[in-house]
């Protein structure tokens, strides 16, 4: 048994796919299958279900995968112990964050802390609000980084970064020559708005809460598409303030404030209780903490 296996056992299963976990390993599900049965051979019992067409865990699995989660952790911690009696932190720190937020939030973070540790990795996993609290608490990433609230308790959060939505506008839209708009203003124009997550959950519930009812021309998983199709004049858009900064310099975006409502969208560090930092991811988190912006002002139109 080698740790190998314990990763790709543990990629099986939280994939519940051999054909998934082969592309993420960069090997041939033929491989992959073989290591598992080498595993299955050593453990002296089946950890994997293949029936029914979806790879699930038998009981034994259930175990196992507990103790190959734990022994990888450890291994992790061991190798950061010895590297910091070196006095020199290497090894990598893995966050999971959106998209937006990875652009528009997280770089001057990862400078900084490439400046204070050029030997530790930073490796960025980009995934959406559910997958990242769960690949926090499958130790798959040391820290996420999503919107508050967050409700598990095994989880601590650190707030690093305060926003609030804004409505966009193509600059050529009827509304771009307002300063601010009602939320019953917005709601009479076709909307781009995200697929999903707590930007969409809050705009679903003020649209319920004013008894509107709103109509979508265009529903994106991407907030960098999401301005695109608005500066094509698709539709009217709500996005966090801090993603749209360089876009209204450039004169492709208007952004105008909701006169009577504000939506917040507070950003927090996340990660497990019970883990065991670095000094490099406890530095990581403290710059994080240093750098973060409460600033709530919609930015200044430019004249066109």
């Amino acid at each position: 048994m080698d740790f190998d296996q314990l990763e790709i056992f543990l990629e099986v299963a939280r994939l519940s796919s051999f054909s998934r976990a082969a592309e993420k390993r960069f090997r041939t599900q033929p491989a992959i299958s073989s290591q598992i049965r080498v595993l299955e051979e050593e453990v002296g019992a089946r950890l994997l279900d293949r029936s029914g067409g979806r790879v699930s865990l038998t009981v034994a699995g259930k175990l196992f995968f507990k103790y190959a989660e734990e022994t990888l952790e450890q291994r992790k911690t061991i190798f950061t112990a010895i590297a910091e009696t070196e006095h020199v932190p290497r090894g990598a720190i893995v966050v999971g964050a959106n998209e937006g937020t990875c652009l528009h939030i997280l770089p001057e973070v990862f400078a900084q802390f490439k400046r204070n540790y050029p030997d530790v990795a930073v490796n960025i996993k980009r995934s959406d609000y559910a997958k990242i609290l769960e690949s926090v608490s499958d130790n798959s990433v040391d820290f996420g980084v999503v919107s508050l609230p967050v409700t598990d308790n095994r989880l601590q959060c650190v707030p690093i970064h305060r926003d609030e939505l804004v409505v966009i506008t193509a600059p050529k839209h009827p509304l771009a020559s307002k300063r601010n708009v009602t939320v019953a203003e917005v709601a009479t124009y076709p909307l781009v708005v995200p697929k999903g997550g707590h930007t969409r959950d809050a705009l679903e519930a003020l649209f319920y809460e004013r008894h509107l009812k709103p109509r979508y021309a265009m529903e994106l998983d991407s907030s960098e598409l999401l301005k695109r199709f608005v500066a094509a004049d698709v539709g009217v858009g709500f996005i966090a303030r801090s993603n749209i900064q360089e876009d209204i310099l450039a004169n492709a975006l208007v952004a105008l404030a909701l006169s009577d409502a504000q939506i917040r969208r507070d950003l927090a560090l996340v990660f497990r209780k019970d883990k065991s930092l670095s000094r490099a991811a406890k530095t990581f988190i403290d710059i994080a903490e240093k750098q973060k912006n409460f600033s709530t002002t919609v930015p200044a139109k430019r004249t066109r």
